[in-house]
């Protein structure tokens, strides 16, 4: 074996046990003041509080925009971003019609997207998101959830003016 190949071998080696790879993000706190949403405290809750908090989504755009424009697209309005199109994440619960199913599956959602915010994504191996838990207030995190779920709103009234 010629000394590059023995060289690329052993760099794929060492990279299959090296353990998780990091992502080159690095989370770092928006600067986004957000003493206009109830404070919740310092224990997460398990579902978003700020659905019906008039400040919520305009706290939550300019947190987003700071802190997840990078990967997922400014004003969560793309689908070219290299993350995940984050308005797509509550699209199969806004469209049950039973109460009590429909608010078990926003349960869910409200469940998996505070797991992913304060633990990150990691998949074999590969970091794609960083964690935020250390880093994002739950209000700010719960708010750019409520931002991310009137953008989705928006994209669904324009989809069907266009049909």
């Amino acid at each position: 074996m010629k000394i590059p190949q023995l060289s690329l071998f052993a760099g794929l080696f060492a990279l299959l046990f090296a353990g998780t790879v990091h992502a080159i993000e690095i989370a770092t706190p928006p600067d986004v003041d957000y003493s206009a949403l109830p404070p919740l405290g310092q224990q997460w809750r398990d579902s978003n509080p700020y659905r019906d908090v008039a400040a919520a989504p305009e706290i939550g755009r300019v947190a987003y925009n700071q802190s997840c424009a990078r990967c997922h697209g400014a004003d969560a309005a793309t689908n070219a971003a290299p993350a995940p199109d984050l308005r797509n994440l509550n699209r199969a619960c806004w469209r049950i019609v039973n109460t009590d199913l429909k608010a078990r599956c926003i349960a869910d959602k409200d469940a998996y997207f505070a797991k992913t915010v304060r633990h990150g994504k990691t998949i074999v191996g590969v970091m794609h998101m960083p964690p935020w838990q250390d880093v994002l207030p739950q209000e700010l995190a719960w708010s750019i959830q409520v931002f991310i779920e009137a953008q989705a709103a928006t994209k669904a009234r324009a989809q069907a003016a266009a049909r």
